[in-house]
């Protein structure tokens, strides 16, 4: 049986969904899916500037866990950069 998934904490919701490059259409694009948690992470440690720990705190999750869901985030962001496509912030 697999463990429930534990509800995080998130702070903020996002105003825009989609971010992608200018003058290229968004159909001619390939999408990063970024979900809310991996946004919340990106914005309590790189925005806030705040250490993994208390990020970990606010988001109701332990530590390790906190540094796989901002791993994962700025691997989808960088690849989304690099590779010049569109980031999408999904609810999951």
């Amino acid at each position: 049986m697999v463990r429930p998934r534990l509800r995080r904490r998130i702070g903020f919701r996002p105003s825009a969904t989609y971010f992608k490059p200018r003058g290229i259409p968004l159909r001619s694009l390939a999408v990063e899916e970024l979900t809310v948690e991996e946004a919340e992470a990106l914005r309590l440690k790189d925005v806030r500037d705040l250490d993994q720990i208390e990020c970990a705190k606010l988001m109701n999750t332990s530590q390790s866990t906190f540094q796989r869901i901002l791993s994962s985030a700025h691997k989808k962001v960088s690849r989304a950069l690099i590779e010049g496509s569109a980031i999408r912030i999904i609810n999951s």
